[in-house]
């Protein structure tokens, strides 16, 4: 009897096993046929040299009252990833791992470098184009992210810390996040470990197709924390195709504000579902106003595609091509709408100097109680970006307004609903705020500001 059950056990285990295996996904053949596509990417950045600044150079006062010795040339050095998507050398990675780089260097699987052109790169999507003098080089191949299921296995090669061809998985968490301040993508969520050098690299489904690019994380630590973000290839291909015949991205627009229909709102708009943008503000002589659209209208579809939130707006306009003329679905006082609007051209986001930004005695006290070095704006950045006021963000230094999203060359316009003006006056405001209490920055990035959340060091 006692055999018996011992053979039952064994039986049993065995059986497991075998389901256990066959159900376990295995990655060995797709790193196997992919990797050598994927690309280690590293990036030079030159700093120059400050005793060489002329005296009347703003950062030459900066640096003679705050620095005991003037800063020499120094580079700094970064790491990203990157994969083939042309055997002749054309090579897609993000935006950020190229951004201000002198030097571009490509290192392949087989240990082959290469200095590498940037093409062109997009901030707004985050996807740069790349191209190395090389010929006969293994590709990816190119999957549909829009038959992605939340569940499904994928599967991340990249370089993180500096690690070559380090490969890890996991499972589509979400399709279609939206995330603060990116507005024309509609991010793939998985649980895949991301860490500082992934970015860039490829996310590939199981059948060893390229459906995503590697662009974000969510973490409190700097490192991965079960939330990374990936834009999906079909957005990213798009863009390289204009990168790579005009060297920048056109995108459409048509000058309306919008936010997202609750169920509140859409009932008391007579919808049955909450669906669609809901127009807050109509530009003045922008292409909606010549349209006919208005505010409180909701938009259901544009040129023929769904609007099921109001985020898909923004990407759906931005897609169309500038001077086309596209209809548009609308909900107005209970009835039903169709108007034809012409798409108007997208301004290039805006470009600042920030080395001819003016500091100020107060720049000390912006790191210390916000983790923020701010400038104020020029004359000709005023000019430039429309604007009466606003403090220029020149670095981000600590961790939780990097964790908010802030970035170098934002514009803060406002702290709480306070307008500012210059620095001295920010650090009047912040001298009554209690440390550690949180208070509200209003940014501006491009052509939309949002607030967010920062709470005052209190170290």
């Amino acid at each position: 009897m006692i055999q018996f059950n011992l053979l039952f056990l064994i039986a049993t285990l065995t059986i497991s096993n075998a389901v256990s295996a066959k159900e376990l996904p295995d990655f060995t053949d797709l790193v196997e046929k992919q990797g050598a596509a994927v690309v280690n990417i590293s990036t030079t950045k030159k700093i120059s040299d400050a005793a060489n600044l002329p005296e009347n150079d703003p950062f030459y006062e900066f640096f003679r009252r705050y620095s005991p010795q003037m800063p020499r040339d120094q580079e700094t050095q970064s790491l990203g990833s990157g994969f083939i998507i042309a055997a002749d050398g054309y090579i897609l990675t993000n935006a950020h791992v190229v951004d201000h780089a002198d030097k571009v260097t490509v290192r392949l699987t087989d240990k082959r470098e290469f200095s590498a052109k940037v093409i062109g790169a997009d901030k707004r999507t985050d996807v740069a184009l790349l191209k190395i003098d090389a010929s006969g080089l293994p590709k990816i191949s190119v999957g549909d992210p829009n038959k992605l299921k939340v569940g499904e296995w994928v599967v991340a090669i990249g370089s993180p810390f500096g690690f070559d061809s380090s490969v890890t998985a996991g499972i589509v968490s979400a399709k279609g996040r939206s995330l603060p301040q990116d507005n024309f993508v509609p991010f793939i969520q998985t649980d895949v470990a991301i860490n500082p050098g992934n970015s860039g690299g490829p996310l590939f489904n199981m059948n060893g197709e390229v459906v995503g690019i590697n662009s974000q994380i969510y973490t409190r630590s700097g490192g991965s924390m079960g939330l990374s973000f990936a834009i999906p290839i079909d957005v990213a291909t798009q863009i390289a195709e204009q990168l790579r015949s005009t060297g920048k991205v056109t995108r459409g627009r048509i000058g309306v504000t919008i936010q997202e229909l609750t169920r509140e709102l859409a009932e008391s708009f007579g919808l049955t579902q909450a669906q669609g943008a809901l127009i807050s503000s109509v530009e003045k002589g922008g292409a909606a106003a010549k349209a006919g659209i208005e505010v409180s209208d909701v938009i259901l579809k544009f040129d023929g595609k769904g609007v099921n939130s109001s985020s898909d707006l923004p990407r759906i306009v931005a897609a169309t091509k500038p001077g086309s003329t596209v209809s548009v679905d609308l909900w107005r006082k209970g009835v039903a709408h169709r108007l034809d609007v012409v798409v108007a051209k997208m301004p290039e986001e805006e470009k600042l100097t920030l080395n001819n930004a003016r500091l100020s005695e107060d720049v000390g006290l912006n790191v210390a109680r916000l983790g923020l070095l701010l400038s104020e704006l020029t004359k000709p950045q005023l000019q430039q970006l429309q604007l009466t006021g606003g403090l220029l963000v020149q670095d981000v230094k600590g961790s939780a307004p990097r964790a908010a999203g802030i970035q170098r060359g934002d514009v803060i316009l406002a702290i709480g609903n306070m307008p500012l003006r210059s620095l001295k006056q920010l650090n009047e405001l912040l001298n009554s705020v209690a440390l550690g209490r949180n208070v509200a920055l209003l940014i501006k990035r491009g052509e939309s500001a949002s607030y967010v959340a920062i709470k005052l060091d209190e170290k």
